[in-house]
């Protein structure tokens, strides 16, 4: 559950072109993601920093990708030949009041907009688990937060404006834009360059957090969805040790009328005395405040603090999504395989997402039960393990988190995304050369 950031230094370029001096200057950086576990395939690294300058370094380029926050564990941000980082389009464009929406660059992050809101009033439906993701990243990806209510992060996405594959600024929303929208918004940097993108908000509201210890998974059986509910957002950790839940981390909304007491029991867990890590033997200094004190929603729906700088980082992670109903019988699938995969994990947590209608969402048409694994970083075991863990949610139709490993191979994976066909044709329209597609999108979405 650690995080890593990588110092950043740049040097000018003279390229004698029609780029900028200040948008050819190279990221001079650790090529690799922040878990370390992937080292990227190329140094051609730009950052634009207007959507004028992204307009340019498309057109010039025959091949490129878009590089968020390097929060992927797998290849979806990789390129051979040219990438594109939107590190520098990191700005708020503006706050509608009057429409309760507001409009930010791609390449914010969620910590850097979350106190703006909330000083203006306005809060978020959803944060992840940490705060340290680019917006346009997450949305591209279908990266979600938790809550049986709560639709993923691109579901609070009205608007989204991006640079395609000719250098043109296309601009679609909801309101005009209907289904072609909702094929664009979960892109997953097929489509072009997101530059920015317009967020429904709602009125600010304080939450608290209690974490419960030691839950007998026997409890889900009859209770998962009640469980599941007890909260605006729940979380589920366990290390898979006795057919055992670890922690329960119940966030809920903080009304007037609420006190600081806490209920000493939940379904046979016991309530903490103290604030505590997901992973217990770690420290909790990082981790947003617990022990049901009121706070911010956006210092309580993450796990982790934005003060805070992630650390080490070394892990990897996967991640699958089955239907809300299946979530108990495909966590009893995994158990099976405990004793095999323990020994390889930090911990896994359970989580849930509400249906959305957003073509390339694993949540699409289906409110999901989640599974996701922080495995340690030992590639050869994790990856000879999760073909395993495939197979035993098989039966759910399981999908894959966009930016998380899986070996799912495309055939299988193709025929569980009932809109593939149709956000091929937006891949054709708005990228008919394949400048954006890499080896990724290639093999999960066009391979045989």
């Amino acid at each position: 559950m650690n995080k890593r950031t990588f110092l950043k230094t740049s040097s000018a370029l003279v390229t004698g072109s029609i780029i900028s001096q200040l948008m050819a200057c190279k990221e001079r950086e650790a090529r690799t993601n922040w878990a370390g576990n992937l080292t990227y395939s190329t140094d051609n690294v730009y950052t634009p920093k207007t959507v004028e300058e992204v307009q340019e370094t498309v057109k010039k380029y025959d091949k490129l990708r878009a590089l968020g926050s390097k929060h992927s564990f797998n290849t979806i941000a990789d390129s051979l030949d040219n990438q594109l980082s939107t590190a520098g389009l990191n700005k708020i464009v503006s706050l509608d009041k009057a429409n309760s929406t507001v409009t930010v660059e791609g390449g914010i992050k969620y910590g850097e907009l979350c106190k703006y809101l909330d000083d203006n009033g306005f809060a978020l439906h959803n944060l992840a688990s940490l705060p340290h993701i680019s917006v346009a990243g997450a949305c591209a990806t279908a990266t979600h937060g938790s809550g049986v209510k709560n639709g993923n992060l691109a579901t609070a996405v009205s608007a989204i404006e991006f640079v395609d594959a000719a250098g043109n600024v296309v601009n679609l929303s909801a309101a005009k834009d209907g289904d072609t929208f909702n094929g664009a918004v979960v892109g997953l940097g097929a489509l072009g360059v997101v530059t920015k993108l317009t967020l429904n908000l709602m009125p600010t509201f304080s939450m608290k957090q209690v974490v419960y210890r030691n839950m007998p998974m026997a409890e889900l059986e009859k209770n998962f969805e009640t469980i599941m509910s007890s909260g605006y957002s729940v979380s589920l950790f366990t290390d898979w040790s006795n057919k055992n839940i670890n922690e329960v981390w119940i966030k809920s909304r903080f009304e007037e009328t609420d006190t600081n007491t806490i209920a000493p029991e939940f379904y046979g867990a016991k309530a903490y005395t103290k604030n505590v890590h997901p992973i217990e033997a770690l420290s909790a200094e990082n981790c947003t405040e617990q022990m049901g004190v009121k706070g911010p929603w956006y210092e309580r729906m993450p796990h982790f603090r934005m003060g805070f700088t992630p650390s080490s980082g070394k892990e990897l992670q996967a991640e699958y999504f089955v239907p809300l109903e299946h979530g108990y019988k495909a966590m009893m699938a995994i158990e099976e395989l405990h004793e095999q995969i323990t020994p390889h994990l930090f911990i896994t947590e359970v989580r849930t997402m509400a249906a959305d209608k957003l073509w390339m969402s694993p949540g699409y048409q289906q409110a999901c039960a989640i599974i996701h694994f922080t495995w340690k970083q030992e590639k050869d075991a994790v990856m000879k393990l999760l073909p395993q863990i495939e197979q035993k949610l098989a039966p759910f139709n399981a999908r894959p988190h966009w930016g998380k490993l899986f070996t799912m191979s495309p055939q299988v994976l193709q025929s569980r995304i009932e809109k593939l066909d149709d956000f091929k044709k937006l891949i054709a329209q708005y990228d008919p050369k394949g400048k954006f597609r890499n080896a990724f999108i290639g093999k999960n979405l066009f391979g045989s």
